[in-house]
């Protein structure tokens, strides 16, 4: 087990708020804000990120703390919902209005909450499980408002973050986690494995950022060509290099950003480092 609340919600905020920096500072990435430029987003650039992921960790701590031995019930949703709601307001201090993380909180949120609830040692599959069962409940205090996400599913039909968290976080457990390990396997650098890892993440997810600005014939264009650019090796060989250049600057052209698979690849390398570094403990 744990040694006590504040030990847990102290290391899983830390690895929170060290993923949404690690998949900032990932460059190049396309269409996303990195340590190169700021791809798709006008607004934004790599300090404002580092600052609002910062402005997070008191939100992320607390959530550890509102989850610690509980259970996944209507309870702990709503507590969860609430502080997510004032750390929404923290990061808007902070970056002066603009949404950086509104997703990300969401996700590692749970996430964090998937871990927190269980001792030690702990899994992936029971981490994105356990924040399955908490996404299941409806928050009932929620405000009446309406996301990019929401208008996605009321214009096309599709399914973003809120779906992915309900059925158990598949683009992390089934499809990031796995090509993260599968290219480390292969001996790429720490950076191809993650960025390959975030191109299979964009391969197939009904990505709600990309739907929102590109609708389905960019988000399925985007899809195919991250399928194509690893196929041809990704950054690893030269055909895989052209085939990346090619989408990044159709993304910038479009203006298209993979927002929610950012969120993911967040996720992904914040259950790494649990799973990693205290999982067997």
């Amino acid at each position: 087990m744990w040694n006590d609340a504040y030990e847990c919600a102290k290391i899983l905020a830390q690895f929170a708020v060290e993923a949404l920096i690690a998949e900032l500072e990932l460059t190049p990435k396309p269409g996303l804000v990195d340590l190169r430029s700021s791809g798709s987003h006008h607004n934004m650039d790599a300090k404002l990120m580092r600052a609002s992921a910062e402005s997070l960790y008191e939100c992320f701590e607390q959530m550890a703390r509102a989850a610690y031995n509980s259970k996944p019930d209507q309870e702990l949703r709503e507590k969860l919902a609430f502080i997510g709601r004032a750390g929404e307001a923290q990061m808007y201090a902070v970056t002066k209005g603009i949404n950086t993380h509104r997703g990300a909180i969401w996700c590692l949120g749970l996430l964090i909450a998937g871990c927190s609830i269980h001792g030690k040692p702990i899994t992936a599959e029971l981490i994105t499980a356990t924040a399955g069962k908490i996404a299941s409940y409806e928050d009932r205090f929620a405000p009446n408002e309406q996301s990019n996400g929401m208008k996605v599913l009321e214009k096309y039909g599709m399914h973003g973050a809120r779906e992915e968290a309900r059925l158990g976080f598949p683009h992390v457990i089934d499809i990031g986690l796995p090509a993260l390990l599968k290219y480390r396997k292969q001996g790429c650098s720490e950076d191809v494995a993650r960025l390959h890892t975030l191109l299979a993440i964009m391969n197939t997810l009904n990505d709600t950022c990309i739907l929102h600005r590109g609708g389905v014939a960019g988000l399925h264009d985007i899809q195919t060509r991250c399928k194509t650019v690893l196929e041809l090796g990704g950054l690893s060989t030269a055909l895989g290099y052209k085939a990346y250049e090619q989408l990044e600057r159709k993304m910038l052209q479009l203006q298209l950003s993979p927002g929610g698979s950012a969120d993911l690849l967040a996720a992904v390398l914040f259950i790494d480092s649990v799973t990693v570094k205290i999982g067997g403990d």
